[in-house]
C-alpha cells in the first residue's frame, strides 16, 4: 500500500504544467506493486477543488484509490511531531494536516508519494517517501 499525498492528486485533477506527468508516472508505477490510498485529511484537502461530493469519489475511484482511515497511534504522533515543529520555531499553524499524513506514513508503515520531502523527512525521521529527484 502507498499513501498519497495531496500535492500528488492535485497536479493530475488539475493537469499542473510542472508537476502532472511526474505525478500521475509516479501514481501508475506505484499501483503497479501495491494499492493507492488516501486518508480523511487527504481527502478533506482533496474536496477542495471539487465542487461535488460525487465528482471527487469518482476522481479517487477512478484512479483506484482507496480511504485508509488514520489509527490513533498516528494521531498522537501528529501532533507530538507539530508541536516539536512550533518548539523549533515554526510559525505556520496551518499545517497540521501535513504532520497527520506523514504520523499515518509512519505508523502505518506505508510509503508516502508526495513532493515535499524536505518537511517529512525533518520530522518523521526513516519515514519512506517516493518524491522527484
Amino acid at each position: 500500500m502507498t499513501l498519497v499525498d495531496t500535492n500528488v492528486l492535485i497536479d493530475v485533477a488539475t493537469d499542473d504544467p510542472n508537476w502532472a506527468d511526474w505525478s500521475q508516472q509516479n501514481l501508475e508505477l506505484a499501483s503497479l506493486h501495491r494499492p493507492l490510498l488516501i486518508n480523511e485529511i487527504i481527502y478533506a484537502e482533496l474536496s477542495v477543488g471539487f465542487d461535488r461530493i460525487e465528482e471527487l469519489d469518482a476522481f479517487l475511484g477512478g484512479a483506484g484509490i482507496e480511504m485508509h482511515y488514520l489509527p490513533t497511534a498516528a494521531l498522537f504522533l501528529a501532533g507530538k511531531a507539530f508541536a516539536q515543529y512550533r518548539r523549533a520555531g515554526g510559525q505556520r499553524s496551518n499545517i497540521l494536516a501535513d504532520f497527520f499524513v506523514g504520523a499515518h506514513a509512519v505508523v502505518s508503515r506505508l510509503p508516502l508519494l508526495t513532493r515535499d520531502a524536505r518537511k517529512y523527512q525533518t520530522y518523521f525521521p526513516g519515514i519512506e517517501l517516493i518524491v522527484p529527484p
